[in-house]
């Protein structure tokens, strides 16, 4: 079954990056949308079903952890699978992003780290 996917970061440029690596990885997609914060993303994740959400820490409006915190709390999503990828380089903020029970990955990226991550969360084959 191909996966449907959200994007949350404030960079337009890093969320086609993101989207374009995805689709390098050679899984099996079946929709992807965006949001450039956390709150966009969660008005999407109220209108569409997603299997995975990508998201940046760092965002105005409403940051990824923000967001987090919100996804978990709600009944729908809150088993969600989530992968944070970002450039933050703070030990303890990592040790804290990876203590929610999500995946990290820090920016830049490959697609194959990209597509391991994705295969882990999600427990899914490559197509």
């Amino acid at each position: 079954m191909a996966l449907k996917i959200l994007v949350v970061d404030d960079s337009s440029v890093m969320r086609k990056m993101i989207i374009r690596t995805i689709n390098l990885c050679g899984i099996d997609i079946a929709e992807i949308f965006e949001a450039e914060n956390g709150k966009k993303g969660l008005e999407v994740l109220k209108n569409k079903q997603v299997d995975l959400l990508f998201a940046d820490v760092n965002m105005p409006v409403m940051d990824g952890m923000e967001m987090l915190g919100e996804v978990r709390r709600k009944k729908l999503t809150k088993r969600l699978p989530v992968l944070i990828i970002s450039t933050e380089s703070s030990k303890g903020r990592i040790m804290e992003i990876e203590k929610q029970n999500v995946g990290f990955v820090h920016k830049p990226f490959t697609p194959e780290l990209l597509r391991d991550k994705i295969l882990g969360l999600t427990a899914r084959k490559k197509a």
